[in-house]
């Protein structure tokens, strides 16, 4: 079974940095798409990056090109995601995912494991 753990949340002020990990296991994800998105109190989930697993395709929502980056250690089978000069607004639970490979790469329902979330709140 597809087990996704998330790491590196925490508090920091804007401007800072943070790397997010996802640690996956219990499946073959050389055909896999992985995602990160994240959830703001009182907002639906948002889309912020993905990457396929063959191949490193990546794709990042407008609202963090520039400032979050995706990748992913095949060897380690994790995904990170680099998040650069943190915004206030950038303050969510964030969330990895993970299905099989799919142009709807930007849509929660093209995914078909989660993790549980890491906190990430930024103060300004």
């Amino acid at each position: 079974q597809v087990q996704l753990a998330e790491s590196g949340g925490g508090l920091v002020q804007a401007g800072a940095s943070l790397r997010l990990s996802c640690a996956a296991s219990g499946g073959t994800f050389s055909s896999y798409r992985m995602g990160w998105f994240r959830q703001a109190p009182g907002k639906e989930r948002e889309f912020v990056a993905s990457i396929r697993w063959s191949g490193g395709f990546t794709h990042h929502a407008d609202s963090v090109k520039g400032r979050f980056t995706i990748s992913r250690d095949i060897d380690k089978n994790t995904v990170y995601l680099q998040m650069n000069s943190l915004k206030p607004e950038d303050t969510a639970d964030y969330f990895c995912a993970a299905g099989r490979a799919s142009a709807y790469y930007s849509s929660p329902g093209a995914y078909d494991y989660w993790g549980q979330g890491t906190q990430v709140t930024v103060s300004s």
